[in-house]
């Protein structure tokens, strides 16, 4: 019983986030398993020539997808993407020359190397994989119930979204990458696709009258009470990588919201600490939260927010609990890069997808 109070107190876009989270970094230790890749602990000198460094599934959903094995000319895959031109050149030189994936002829094809190539036709099968894992996990019933409550959202959204959340900009601001028409396709998308679009267009109404972007409302406001918080201990609290936590901490000062004090005898570590802008950026965020999912409960109706929070819910169960179900896919294989840090006991309240190779906590 306390459990489901506990679900019910959450705002909808934390149960958003905690799935969509969940689902990435288990998709992504399945893909590191199988894809040969370098990363910090598997030096470039101890690798072979030509094996790319290892990313997320948002470089995936969001760009390598449209590019054919055969190759495809620059401006046919920025009408395929339908990316700005300044985040498609981002896209195309990290997973070109930085990380190996692609590569572009003096005709201006783009082309996937070999290992773009073997790592597509991985990433496109893993989907069924992850989901039949969850379909066994939470049971079919279930996953289903959620798909059709997302399905219902999507397909009354009034724009085109990308299937994976993009690359926060500065500030950690949620911006849509993808112009044009309404998703015509619904029922094809998979799971983290669905997710990623509802939970983007919750984010772009938030921040569409907001100062501060959700990413670092939800991770990091939301934890500083009266007393502060020692600065150490913020990353694993909001369950984001400490580079991420740097950025949004650095943001928030920059901006006024917080006052980092360096330790003393008394308390050796730095504190972060709302000032009294902050105090009201944190009422406005939890106020915020609120007329949002009210105004979409008006606007889509009372029984399809009902029924997305309570299938969201009953797959999320107590995800401050690392005992729950949501935890079960997320042990990294021995080996991988996630297995050197310090078990996940919690999962962010809004995904930090940043430049760095799109991992959900901003790793």
């Amino acid at each position: 019983m306390a459990g489901a109070k506990l679900r019910s107190l959450l705002p909808l876009a934390t149960l958003l986030s905690q799935v969509l989270v969940a689902y990435t970094i288990e998709f992504d230790n399945e893909f590191e398993r199988l894809m040969p890749h370098r990363t910090t602990t598997a030096k470039p000198a101890k690798a072979p020539r030509g094996t790319p460094w290892l990313v997320s599934l948002a470089m995936y959903a969001n760009f390598l997808r449209f590019v054919d094995d055969a190759g495809i000319p620059a401006p046919e895959l920025l009408a395929r993407t339908r990316l700005s031109q300044e985040r498609f050149n981002f896209y195309r030189a990290r997973l070109g020359r930085w990380w190996g994936y692609l590569q572009v002829g003096s005709d201006a094809i783009v082309r996937p190397t070999a290992a773009g190539s073997r790592a597509r036709a991985i990433w496109a099968e893993l989907f069924d994989v992850i989901e039949a894992r969850w379909r066994t996990r939470f049971g079919a019933a279930d996953v289903d119930r959620l798909k059709t409550a997302l399905r219902s959202l999507v397909a009354r959204c009034d724009r085109a979204l990308p299937d994976y959340l993009p690359i926060l900009g500065y500030g950690l601001f949620s911006e849509a990458d993808v112009t044009g028409g309404v998703e015509h396709e619904v029922d094809a998308l998979p799971l983290p696709a669905l997710l990623s679009k509802v939970l983007l267009a919750f984010a772009l109404d938030f921040e569409r009258q907001s100062e501060l972007s959700l990413a670092i409302c939800a991770n990091v406001l939301r934890l500083l009470d009266a007393e502060g918080a020692a600065v150490r201990a913020l990353p694993a609290l909001a369950g984001v990588s400490k580079e991420a936590m740097t950025m949004a901490l650095g943001y928030l000062e920059k901006r006024g919201a917080i006052t980092i004090e360096t330790g003393d005898a008394e308390k050796p570590h730095k504190m972060a600490r709302l000032t009294a802008p902050g105090r009201r950026a944190l009422a406005a965020y939890r106020e915020r939260l609120s007329l949002i999912e009210e105004r979409w409960r008006a606007g889509y109706g009372e029984a399809v927010l009902r029924e997305l929070r309570e299938s969201l819910e009953r797959i999320v169960g107590n995800a401050d609990d690392s005992a729950a179900r949501l935890f079960e896919g997320l042990s990294p294989h021995a080996g991988g890069w996630r297995a050197s840090l310090r078990p996940l006991t919690t999962l962010p309240h809004y995904p930090m997808v940043l430049h760095r190779g799109g991992f959900p906590d901003g790793a």
